[in-house]
């Protein structure tokens, strides 16, 4: 089996360092036997529209073929720093307002639909990036994470869920590695019906999910029990009727990216590439 579609790939027009030109970017999909792709530059408030633009400006220089399509990768944030932000009172809020927030803030996202005709957005990828405002302690992240995940999940513009219980920054050990909370010590630590609410939510949603290669498959940080823990999940979220994307979630500025290992590791959990979450050409 091979993959042929990626649909979450970042370029340098990105807030957070990626660095591909569009350029590069389709002839490495071409070289690498992708078919169906989709630009998804980063926007976590309104202060990242610029780099939108920029992005979008980039893809429609490039001609872009009917299956090359125009996305964004949109962050869950709070209202409150919507507010403030809009108000003037946050410097330089590339990454939104991290800290300092109510705990139980209303959850929101930097886009609008007025943002998506504006921009030309053909789909948009729904990320949990960060816990919002709330302790660094087990349960309570399972339970944020859970929360940011189901409002995405149900979300009325949001077409991709991003690498559910991906994490990065508290409890990186001194070898660089996650090796314990909130999840990476045992994934099996997240209750049997969260997942079950997830995958309901989905489904009757009509949401997709993705199979994230460079941020869970093949994270230098995380765990090979992990990683072979996180596998099983797709195939239980596959076996249970939930849409599935391949995504390279690529930022690097090259597009070298291992999608033959993971057909295989996928085939072992019964995902098939035929059966996988795509656009149609335009």
């Amino acid at each position: 089996m091979r993959l042929t579609s990626d649909w979450h790939i970042h370029s340098r027009n990105s807030c957070d360092g990626a660095a591909i030109t569009v350029a590069d970017l389709v002839r490495g999909a071409k070289a690498k036997g992708i078919r169906d792709f989709g630009l998804t530059d980063h926007i976590h408030t309104p202060f990242n529209l610029p780099d939108l633009a920029a992005s979008r400006e980039e893809y429609l220089a490039s001609n872009p073929s009917p299956r090359f399509h125009f996305g964004v990768e949109v962050s869950v944030v709070s209202q409150w720093e919507l507010d403030q932000i809009a108000k003037g009172l946050a410097k330089s809020p590339v990454y939104g307002i991290r800290h300092g927030g109510p705990q139980g803030a209303s959850l929101a996202i930097g886009l609008t639909a007025t943002d998506i005709t504006t921009f030309g957005i053909e789909y948009v990828v729904g990320g949990t990036h960060w816990p919002i405002y709330v302790p660094f302690e087990r349960e309570a992240m399972i339970r944020d994470y859970h929360r940011q995940n189901m409002f995405l999940a149900t979300h009325p513009l949001v077409t991709i869920v991003a690498h559910p219980w991906w994490w990065m920054g508290h409890w990186k050990g001194s070898d660089g590695m996650f090796r314990s909370e909130p999840w990476f010590d045992d994934f099996g630590c997240i209750p049997k019906s969260i997942h079950r609410e997830f995958a309901a939510a989905l489904r009757e949603h009509r949401k997709v999910t993705e199979i994230n290669l460079s941020a869970m498959f093949f994270n230098p940080e995380y765990t090979d029990r992990f990683k072979a823990q996180y596998v099983e999940y797709l195939g239980w979220l596959h076996s249970e009727g939930v849409a599935l994307c391949s995504v390279s979630d690529c930022h690097s500025p090259t597009y070298d990216i291992r999608f033959d290992e993971a057909a295989a590791m996928l085939e072992r959990v019964g995902i098939k590439d035929a059966a996988l979450w795509r656009l149609p050409p335009r």
